[in-house]
């Protein structure tokens, strides 16, 4: 198999243990490939930054905030307790930046930790249908290269593995759990087409009992403007905006001619939330059908902002749950307070610095 120069940067990079900042680069194909080159980010934080370097093995660094007091976490001490009190964890992330995927495996250690073997984590990564692959690979039962043959990882998802394979090979070293969250692309993109009531009973056996449609006003507000194309409202990160237009892509696919007026913004917004809730009643099953367990959900911030999204579903699906969301937040430095326009983006905001992947360019 032919190794990219990026999947040998994250071999040496995680299997090292040092975490070091390496800029990495990505050879993305197929439909996501526009996207991939757009999702960049250069603007900097607009609170006034604190020179507050990670200390050494704290590949992230620990600039996290409450989202709802503004108040600061006090280093790893503090997120561990944190994550060691929650039942489920929403760990955000866009997807193509080292950082974020360094603060889900922080996470997921300090979940492991707190729980032993009795994790299960879900990846939006992929699809329901490919269960039985995720929990062979899961189960050490096939190698790394068979999973990305049998998952079709590339034209599934498309993003670089080696972001993700540091969760996978905890998860196997540890013996967790594992989850396929998402939904088959094919039935968010013809909601997003014809509606919910467009679709064929096959497809409708993919989405729970009842899908809730969101009246989360920030959360709807931020959903206008993805649709519209230009991302999180108030924004004044690049990333923000161009996840916004990852987030239409992913929905549309590649049929982005000929929709007429089917593809209407009640239309999209019920392809998100059937995106949304079954991803969201995929782990609360899980976590209703196995005691003591904790969930960590790896996906999008799409899916993690204000809460209004797969936190939402779970928290409607489960009783007495200790929920707690992380919203990846780009920041050249850690800001000495919380800025206001962040305030409720979850419930706490992980302040991570972008530009390794920036200054690596295409």
């Amino acid at each position: 198999m032919k190794t990219s120069f990026s999947a040998l940067c994250f071999f040496l990079l995680f299997s090292s243990g040092a975490f070091a900042e390496t800029p990495v680069s990505f050879d993305q194909k197929g439909e996501l490939s526009s996207v991939l080159k757009n999702i960049r980010t250069a603007a900097k934080t607009a609170a006034e930054p604190v020179a507050r370097a990670a200390a050494a093995g704290e590949a992230p660094g620990f600039c996290i905030f409450d989202g709802r007091s503004g108040g600061g976490l006090d280093g790893a001490a503090a997120f561990g307790a944190v994550v060691r009190e929650s039942d489920a964890v929403f760990s955000g992330e866009t997807h193509d930046q080292l950082k974020d995927h360094q603060a889900q495996l922080e996470a997921l250690r300090a979940l492991g930790a707190a729980r032993g073997e009795k994790v299960v984590v879900g990846f939006e990564m992929l699809n329901m249908t490919l269960q039985p692959v995720l929990d062979e690979y899961a189960a050490g039962k096939i190698s790394e290269e068979e999973f990305l043959v049998k998952s079709d990882w590339k034209k599934e998802w498309g993003f670089e593995f080696g972001l993700y394979k540091p969760l996978f090979d905890f998860i196997r070293a540890n013996k967790l759990k594992a989850l396929a969250l998402n939904l088959p692309k094919k039935v968010v993109s013809k909601i997003a087409r014809v509606g919910l009531d467009g679709l064929s009973p096959e497809e409708k056996q993919y989405l729970p009992a009842k899908v809730e449609i969101t009246k989360n006003e920030a959360y709807l507000k931020y959903l206008r403007q993805s649709y519209d194309g230009h991302g999180r409202a108030g924004s004044a990160k690049a990333a923000g905006r161009e996840y916004g237009e990852f987030l239409r892509q992913y929905i549309l696919g590649k049929e982005k001619k000929g929709m007429g007026e089917t593809f209407t913004f009640e239309n999209y917004v019920a392809a998100m939330c059937a995106w949304n809730e079954t991803m969201g009643a995929r782990l609360a099953e899980f976590l209703n059908a196995n005691t003591g367990f904790a969930g960590l959900v790896v996906a999008g911030s799409g899916h993690v902002i204000y809460n209004a999204g797969i936190p939402a579903s779970v928290g409607s699906r489960t009783l007495g749950l200790r929920p707690a969301s992380f919203y990846p937040q780009d920041a050249a430095a850690c800001p000495a307070a919380m800025p206001p326009g962040d305030a409720g983006l979850a419930d706490y905001v992980w302040y991570l610095d972008h530009s390794v992947i920036a200054a690596a360019g295409n």
